[in-house]
């Protein structure tokens, strides 16, 4: 069994800008996983820059709310709710709250560097 503490993991801010913190990777769990779980931040009125990655991925809203944009559609998006988004999409979210935006990324197969691409 692997257990890990969100409060443990060391942040880094990403190549599109966010906040992130590496809960499970295949790189840190040794089970043979396929897939990434982050837990992401964006502060208030920020973005992440438009990026795309040829991975797909699931945003789990944890806290406030913002603008998802995936290609050509943009939608709000608040807590309790999650998002997909196809692989090789164009993506960015922003935080239109006055507190930071929190939100679990989950990437399959598991995020690489070389698989993105920042606009």
């Amino acid at each position: 069994m692997i257990i890990s503490d969100l409060n443990k993991c060391q942040p880094i801010i990403g190549s599109e800008g966010t906040k992130i913190k590496q809960i499970f990777h295949p790189h840190n769990t040794m089970l043979g996983i396929g897939y990434s779980v982050s837990q992401c931040t964006v502060g208030p009125g920020k973005r992440s820059k438009p990026h795309k990655l040829k991975s797909s991925e699931i945003y789990f809203i944890l806290k406030g709310h913002g603008i998802l944009h995936i290609e050509d559609e943009s939608s709000d998006i608040t807590e309790n709710q999650a998002a997909y988004i196809p692989p090789s999409s164009r993506q960015f979210i922003e935080n239109t709250g006055d507190t930071d935006l929190e939100f679990l990324c989950i990437v399959e197969p598991a995020w690489k560097q070389e698989d993105e691409i920042i606009e």
